[in-house]
């Protein structure tokens, strides 16, 4: 297997990379700690064309792989961003997609542009408050009426609310008891934000607070039916060619932070002197840290193969569900560490590594469980029986 980025790739995470340099870490300890949005570094990130890494040139996108997305996003994190950073870019990377390959000429032509040049700004209601993962199970309703649907319901964490002026919306357009399966009956579509129809309402959250999570109630929401994207009916199906790209992305996003996390570990113990002598003379210190290490690398290797496979257009839902498990895991793992090394100094928020902490919590956490990651691996990899 070859390892080595080719001269374009490189070129692809030097430009990034050079914007990235601009943001120091003052600028993000202020965003974080002010909860602001990142506007300036999402103009920057717009305007160099890469808001629309994997989307079609022709709509403004960069036309660029998985891998090339995934590492793109690290070196993101990397740059003392951390997920603060990739969040406001992470959803336009994959989650258009539907609108791209469902969506009408006319809505591609009207709508891509606009969101590939950050003049729009989409949220994306999905999750609803008692539904969680089951998204089958939605209740969310859009009823047709003549040439528009109403839509009545509720969604939750729905991330981007505040500043959103589109919607990508999954609702319940069939009964679920007049279905052959709870995954029909579901549509999609791309809406306008309707602030007199979407009351939304921002969660409190530990991190990423720079970019508010929000609760919608959603009540006589009207939707033209040509913004319905594909089929009535097949809206789930077309979510289901985003899942494994977003793994793989937040699993090289929270590589990103752990190594970040490290690197900052190390500097720490390199300074902080004890006892007449550097603490990362220690092996107390330098195990735990070179352990992290050993283990981000491995996991960084399951994200590499996971996108190769997807951009070969091969079978990689394994892959893309090993690279998550794994990357947020160790990711945490390292955050964690890196906190412990910093002694009581890492609970103090001008070292940033509690930071870290709290936004690794993200991948840890999300877009599934690494328990259902664990079902998934048990059952499609091993073959064992399903166990709920």
């Amino acid at each position: 297997m070859d390892f080595e980025f080719t001269p374009d790739q490189i070129a692809i995470y030097d430009g990034i990379g050079k914007i990235c340099d601009k943001y120091d870490r003052d600028y993000w300890r202020k965003i974080d700690q002010e909860e602001l949005f990142p506007d300036a570094f999402f103009r920057d990130v717009a305007e160099a064309g890469m808001l629309g890494i994997m989307m079609p040139p022709e709509y403004g996108g960069a036309g660029l792989g998985l891998l090339d997305a995934a590492m793109i996003m690290q070196r993101v994190v990397e740059s003392g961003g951390g997920m603060t950073a990739a969040t406001c870019m992470h959803s336009y990377v994959f989650a258009p997609n539907p609108l791209v390959v469902h969506g009408s000429d006319a809505l591609r032509q009207e709508f891509l542009p606009r969101l590939m040049s950050g003049e729009d700004r989409a949220a994306f209601g999905i999750t609803e408050p008692n539904t969680g993962l089951d998204t089958t199970r939605l209740k969310t309703r859009a009823v047709r009426k003549g040439d528009h649907y109403v839509v009545h319901g509720q969604k939750i964490w729905t991330t981007g609310a505040m500043i959103a002026n589109r919607i990508l919306l999954i609702a319940r357009t069939t009964d679920i008891e007049d279905t052959k399966r709870p995954i029909d009956g579901l549509s999609l579509f791309y809406a306008d934000f309707d602030r007199d129809a979407i009351d939304a309402r921002p969660i409190k959250k530990m991190g990423l607070v720079s970019n508010a999570s929000c609760e919608l109630f959603i009540d006589g929401l009207k939707i033209p039916v040509e913004r319905r994207l594909g089929e009535e009916g097949k809206g789930f199906y077309y979510l289901l060619d985003g899942l494994n790209p977003e793994r793989v992305l937040v699993a090289a996003e929270a590589i990103g932070l752990g190594r970040m996390a490290i690197q900052r570990a190390a500097d720490y113990a390199k300074e902080r002197v004890v006892f007449g002598r550097p603490i990362g003379m220690n092996q107390a210190i330098q195990h735990p840290l070179a352990e992290c290490w050993a283990e981000l690398e491995a996991a960084q290797l399951m994200v590499l193969k996971a996108a190769t496979l997807y951009d070969q257009d091969k079978p990689c839902g394994p892959f893309a569900n090993a690279a998550k498990y794994l990357g947020a895991e160790t990711g945490f793992k390292a955050c964690t560490q890196a906190i412990m090394t910093h002694g009581g100094m890492g609970y103090a928020k001008e070292f940033d590594v509690e930071r870290f902490l709290r936004e690794v919590m993200i991948p840890k956490l999300a877009p599934v469980s690494p328990q259902l990651v664990l079902c998934y691996l048990a059952e499609q990899v091993l073959g064992l029986p399903k166990s709920y």
